[in-house]
């Protein structure tokens, strides 16, 4: 696997947000649902969701740059290189640790191999010489990111998750879910050790930035520019859904001061249903200019009809 800092395309230096953004970027640019016909598309937004699993995470971007974990987020094996001898038979690991060999350990052991074992691993084993048997541990949690687009909540489509180990997952996605959420899948991390439980998988939901709608709850907001005859006039105009185009209808003298309001065309609600679309009229002059308009204008200032503003006394 990759260096993750070069699969998001960022510095080791990079700030959290620069990360965050970069990893948006990519799975918006790389998500299956916007490459349909690349068949590669989905290798692609996988690589970049494990490059975020490990430089998105405080702990774990820490873990990688001391070079304690890999790119795939598995811990690299230290080893036991460096081992010296002092004076007076004591062996020194790498570390500088001191591993004391005791001629005087019972069981016909004459070098003590249950001190030896237990300051190797930090107690791991102890007891082995004793009750015969090391101590069952509880396996590793993992921390994935899921990156949803809004038309896969909007249609209740499940998330696919890409564990480091390999394995993938889909899952439900509840109603009502927002970005950052955490979701615990039990007993799917890590194996335990000795016959110990297995670790759970801590999933992030994430949303993959939208071109035209922004999420506001459980409410989408889109802007929808109009020509300012159909401001003045009114007009029956179409409107982008997560579901496909629909038609509305702009009152005569809309402003674009309140949104417009189209219900259940917005994001799955916990409670059931669905949120609103809230509309927001943008007026959008003629590229270039119009000298018609222009003319128009000239005259209406001239003749001075309104003011947009409140007079403000010095």
């Amino acid at each position: 696997m990759r260096n993750p800092y070069d699969v998001l395309g960022v510095k080791r230096d990079a700030s959290a947000a620069e990360i965050k953004s970069a990893f948006r970027k990519l799975a918006k640019k790389h998500h299956p649902d916007q490459n349909k016909d690349d068949p590669k598309a989905k290798e692609r937004f996988a690589e970049v969701n494990a490059a975020y699993e490990i430089v998105g995470d405080k702990d774990k971007r820490g873990q990688f740059d001391r070079g304690e974990i890999d790119a795939a987020g598995k811990p690299r094996f230290q080893g036991f290189e460096g081992f010296g001898q002092r004076p007076g038979g004591a062996g020194t690991g790498g570390t500088g640790r001191t591993f004391r060999w005791s001629t005087t350990g019972g069981g016909g052991d004459p070098f003590g191999s249950e001190d030896i074992l237990s300051e190797i691993f930090g107690g791991f084993a102890r007891g082995a010489g004793t009750q015969g048997s090391r101590q069952a541990a509880r396996g590793e949690d993992l921390s994935v990111t899921a990156a949803i687009t809004l038309e896969q909540l909007a249609r209740g489509e499940k998330a696919r998750v890409d564990l480091p180990t390999g394995k993938t997952y889909e899952i439900a996605v509840p109603a009502g879910v927002k970005p950052g959420h955490v979701m615990r899948l039990a007993g799917m991390g890590r194996p335990g050790v000795l016959g110990g439980p297995p670790g759970d998988v801590l999933v992030t939901i994430e949303f993959v930035p939208h071109p035209i709608f922004r999420p506001d709850g459980d409410s989408l907001r889109v802007d929808l520019p109009v020509t300012l005859d159909e401001a003045v006039l009114g007009a029956k105009v179409r409107v982008p859904t997560l579901e496909g185009p629909v038609t509305i209808t702009v009152p005569p003298n809309s402003d674009g001061s309140r949104p417009m309001r189209l219900k259940g065309k917005g994001l799955p609600k916990k409670g059931g249903g669905r949120g609103d679309l809230l509309v927001s009229l943008r007026i959008a002059l003629p590229k270039g200019g119009d000298a018609d308009l222009q003319k128009l204008m000239t005259q209406w200032r001239e003749k001075g009809r309104y003011t947009a503003r409140d007079e403000q006394s010095a």
